[in-house]
């Protein structure tokens, strides 16, 4: 069969838009751009130019410049309807980043959780119901949904109206390199350059209330005087929208002594790997997530996970992690003090999470991709 020319949408990972940062919609398009040509694909990112300044896009470096800004092609749609705008050179599009518009090709589309929908207070209110009304708009141009666990399909049908026909469920997945146990001397090093000290707890993703990191701070001050002395809590991820309390209870505790680092500038893949294997336990009482990437991340490095027994997580771990009750703050420092203390549990944990582990991969993921491409293709 004749390899596919795919069109991938590149904006959430174009270094001069996110200045180095990747969310988890980031780290699942890098993960695509690298696995595809293996799986029979000839991919060429495009990225939208940054609305109101057009000249930042002769710069790119993830993919070629869309011809608008995603808002005046999206406009250009709403007054033209039924004609198509942007004519792509590719036999498919690839919208990771729920960012569709026509195309006049074929479009898969991966919608990640229906939060703006669902929680719109989570969100930035800045329009907020135009904004979702454009989305739920849009999720009806792809021709395929690409879910990425069984729990976000419910959540797409309802709040998307998307016909469940349309729906592939493709797992996200951990990178080989991940699963390499890094040189311990590199560790050290990294961890001395941010005054970390292994063992600590570690939570990773970017600062917002559906992360649930205020429990976070609020269980590891509530942990015994002696284990607080013993392990930091570490927080690796750059603010977010509605963080500015999280931020200010950080700080007062930090200034009380307390051992807390909060790390937003931390953007060296293998530099994230290291801190990870420093880590004694990773905290991950999300309150709602379309897959968890972090997770995938932490079972992989070898560390003992707690994460939430809502949502897609329980999915995603397999029993793997402990799962625990992500609204209750003495559930989460109680899990947090079992994992230290308890050498059973945090052995039958790791070694759960390796398996789970090598369960995803990318590889994996980007052949389910590419058959989810077939069937839009009609192939």
């Amino acid at each position: 069969m004749s390899r596919i020319k795919l069109g991938l949408s590149t904006t959430t990972i174009e270094p001069l838009l996110n200045k180095g940062h990747l969310d988890g919609i980031g780290v699942y398009t890098s993960a695509l751009m690298l696995e595809l040509p293996d799986a029979g694909c000839t991919v060429q990112g495009y990225s939208y130019p940054q609305l109101g300044n057009p000249q930042l896009s002769q710069r790119f470096s993830a993919g070629k410049p869309m011809q608008r800004a995603f808002e005046v092609q999206t406009l250009r749609d709403m007054v033209l309807r039924d004609r198509v705008h942007q004519h792509m050179p590719v036999d498919i599009f690839h919208a990771t980043d729920y960012r569709i518009v026509e195309m006049g090709c074929p479009i898969v589309a991966t919608l990640h959780d229906a939060i703006p929908l669902k929680f719109p207070q989570w969100c930035s209110p800045r329009l907020r119901g135009l904004k979702n009304w454009l989305q739920k708009r849009a999720a009806q141009r792809a021709d395929q949904v690409i879910a990425l666990s069984t729990y976000a399909v419910t959540e797409l049908i309802e709040y998307f109206n998307i016909d469940e026909r349309r729906i592939t469920v493709v797992p996200c997945g951990v990178g080989a390199e991940w699963l390499a146990t890094p040189q311990p001397v590199a560790v050290r090093n990294t961890l001395a350059s941010y005054g970390l000290e292994a063992g600590y707890f570690l939570f990773v993703g970017t600062l917002q209330p559906r992360k649930n990191v205020e429990r976070i701070l609020e269980a590891y001050l509530g942990l015994p005087a002696t284990l607080r002395r013993e392990r930091q809590l570490v927080i690796v991820g750059r603010p977010g929208w509605r963080c500015e309390e999280l931020l200010r209870k950080m700080q007062t505790a930090i200034q009380q002594g307390e051992k807390i680092v909060w790390l937003n500038q931390l953007t060296k893949q293998y530099e994230l790997r290291h801190v990870y294997a420093g880590a004694g336990v990773f905290v991950f009482p999300s309150l709602y997530e379309g897959f968890g990437i972090p997770v995938a991340e932490a079972f992989a490095a070898g560390i003992p996970v707690l994460t939430s027994n809502t949502t897609s997580l329980p999915e995603v771990s397999q029993g793997a992690a402990l799962e625990i009750d992500p609204t209750s703050t003495s559930a989460i420092g109680d899990a947090m003090q079992m994992l230290v203390r308890d050498s059973g549990l945090r052995a039958q944990c790791i070694a759960a999470g390796h398996l789970r582990a090598a369960e995803l991969s990318w590889k994996r993921t980007a052949a389910e991709t590419v058959a989810v491409y077939d069937c839009a293709l009609g192939r």
